[in-house]
């Protein structure tokens, strides 16, 4: 998707925000090693930016979800070490190899499926061991297989046991019973290895957050990026600092007559004389059609969203007449009020990582601090 430069939609990203989100998580753990968790497009604020701006407040390696999303790093000389959280296909080991990466396993066939691949002995691949201690997606279920892995690997050349990690399915919820479920699962895990690996690592920014773990590396994600893991349900430790704003500006206000329909099915109709204007954002950007009825601010004033919300535009409710070229604010701070990505998951029914990540890659991306 060509990027939007030509319009005044844009996103605009705080890196002094993800620096200061970074420095307080290594406050709170001193002794973990924080990995940045830049995968998709780092969560919609841009992978490339956000990695600079964690590596220079300290972070000491990165997550991504894909082989490429790695690779994208790698060619913008990154050399911290990146591990990649998704399984990728066992023909493409020998490149994750070449570029230094690390990878999951989730079962033993796989790494022998990938050994196939391998011709060059001078090629080392960074295994991290994937344990599934209830989330139910990748990973090892049995103890014993995970020892099999251990010992074939021993065995290979080309394969080194570099870590092992498993993923909490509610470590954002009150309830803590099946967290710590979980935990004991880990740890039986643990308990029965023939020997530590150096990455052992469980925490996600909830686990960071609010409980105690047995590892030495944090997988700092959605609070890197000053949102809630929890959305409203646990209140964070440290204050947050939301890194992303997403602002435009009124193409056109326009005043219509009572009983005028407003957008595609007519699903506003005036109840008076209006004052409408039309803001160039629209589900293309990935402001989705559902927030019809939501709210954006305009010189402090909240501005209710009227018609469905079209592919490119919406059209907002004015209280009265206000100029073409006034911004407006759809994520952000504006004259005293303020619209947060938890605002739009509260209204749609969703997690505030959603509404950042679908933001598309039509909007441009700007980037205020230091980074």
């Amino acid at each position: 998707m060509t990027i939007s430069y030509h319009r005044p939609t844009k996103a605009v990203i705080d890196l002094n925000a993800i620096q200061q989100n970074v420095t307080q998580e290594q406050q709170q753990h001193p002794d973990k090693k924080v990995f940045a968790v830049v995968k998709a497009d780092g969560y919609g604020h841009g992978a490339i930016s956000v990695a600079s701006a964690a590596l220079a407040a300290g972070a000491e390696g990165f997550c991504t979800a894909t082989l490429d999303e790695a690779i994208e790093l790698r060619c913008n000389e990154f050399t911290q070490p990146i591990l990649i959280l998704g399984i990728i296909a066992p023909s493409d080991a020998p490149l994750a190899a070449v570029y230094n990466l690390s990878v999951p396993v989730a079962e033993i066939n796989w790494l022998q499926e990938a050994a196939k691949y391998f011709h060059d002995t001078s090629l080392k691949l960074h295994i991290h061991i994937k344990a599934d201690t209830g989330m139910g997606r990748i990973g090892f279920l049995d103890t014993k297989e995970i020892n099999q892995a251990v010992k074939w690997m021993e065995q290979e050349e080309n394969f080194y046991w570099e870590g092992i990690f498993t993923h909490f399915a509610t470590a954002d919820q009150v309830d803590v019973q099946y967290f710590q479920a979980q935990t004991q699962c880990f740890n039986d895990i643990l308990q029965a290895l023939p020997y530590k690996p150096d990455y052992i690592h469980t925490a996600n920014s909830a686990t960071a957050m609010w409980h105690q773990d047995v590892g030495n590396m944090v997988r700092l994600g959605v609070a890197m990026y000053g949102l809630n893991p929890s959305g409203t349900d646990l209140e964070p430790p440290y204050p947050l600092q939301p890194a992303l704003s997403l602002v435009s500006e009124i193409v056109q206000t326009k005043k219509l007559p009572k009983g005028y329909g407003i957008g595609y099915g007519k699903t506003y109709e005036t109840k008076e004389e209006e004052w409408i204007a039309t803001i160039p954002i629209g589900y293309a950007d990935g402001y989705t059609r559902n927030l019809q009825g939501f709210n954006v601010l305009i010189n402090g004033q909240s501005c209710e969203v009227v018609g469905r919300v079209c592919m490119d535009q919406i059209m907002v409710r004015l209280p009265k007449k206000i100029d073409e070229g006034t911004q407006v604010t759809l994520v952000g701070k504006n004259g005293g009020k303020e619209i947060s990505l938890q605002d739009i998951a509260a209204y749609e029914g969703t997690n505030n990582y959603e509404v950042a990540c679908l933001i598309s890659t039509r909007v441009p991306r700007e980037y205020v601090g230091k980074g």
